[in-house]
């Protein structure tokens, strides 16, 4: 059976992966037998519908709190991430991009962008802000705050994971609440961040962002349903999942063998 996997050269294997997954919030389990590799420097899209769980998997890769008890592994460069806090996971290098960027009262879009910064000079700065395309000059004094869009808060939290120089990036809905310029920068970011080697992984329900990737799963009801080329799942997806007739679950006829 031919491999949806991408192939590296020297057999390099995955950089993250999430073995046998459970993760249940009350009596509902969210996550089901959720089985994933990461490959080093691609993008990776992790679509569905509402209800899937992709936001539940970035959270709990993450280790965010109400996420850390689950059943299976997560592994990060073959080590597990299970009994890491998320600063001891975002020491390895891994960083989330929220659906909603926080507002930080009071606090400079300086502070902001060079909090995480491997290198906090002015110039590294300058440079994270201008490839989301806001001007530092206009926007290195000012506050993280209500005055800001959703758009800029958004490029000003990608811009603070540029300067970071992260392994693997988790964006969760990075088109939400934004515009198209907005939208085109922060695709600009993804590749900018592919060619530094990082991962990235998308979180998504929008087939523009599917089309980013390098290579997608599809989860449905918490499990991984289709896995493989951006064309096969944005063809499935599109087709088969919005809207979604079988209550979140695709007729189980139409899946993989290969998921077997």
């Amino acid at each position: 059976m031919k491999s949806n996997e991408p192939s590296f050269a020297g057999g390099e294997g995955p950089i993250l992966q999430v073995e046998g997954l459970v993760l249940e919030r009350g009596e509902k389990r969210v996550l089901d037998d959720l089985t994933l590799e990461f490959w080093p420097g691609q993008v990776h899209a992790v679509v569905g519908p509402n209800g899937a769980g992709k936001t539940t998997l970035a959270a709990t890769i993450m280790g965010l709190s109400d996420y850390t008890a689950f059943q299976g592994d997560i592994r990060f460069d073959g080590e597990s991430l299970r009994n890491l806090s998320i600063d001891q996971r975002a020491g390895r290098g891994i960083t989330l991009a929220w659906q909603e960027p926080a507002r930080f009262e009071g606090l400079t879009v300086r502070s902001f962008v060079g909090a995480g910064a491997r290198d906090r000079s002015e110039a590294r700065l300058r440079d994270a802000l201008q490839r989301v395309g806001l001007d530092p000059e206009e926007y290195l004094g000012r506050a993280v705050d209500r005055t800001l869009s959703g758009g800029e808060r958004k490029r000003i939290e990608l811009a603070s994971i540029l300067a970071m120089e992260p392994r693997l990036v988790l964006m969760d809905e990075p088109d939400s609440g934004i515009d198209v310029e907005a939208l085109n920068r922060i695709f600009d970011a993804i590749r900018h961040l592919k060619d530094r080697g990082v991962t990235v992984l998308l979180i998504t329900h929008s087939l523009a962002v599917l089309r980013q990737a390098d290579h997608a799963f599809l989860l449905c009801a918490g499990k991984l349903w289709k896995k493989g080329s951006i064309e096969k799942i944005e063809t499935f997806f599109g087709d088969s999942c919005v809207p979604c007739g079988h209550r979140n679950e695709p007729d189980r006829s139409e899946r993989d063998a290969d998921l077997k």
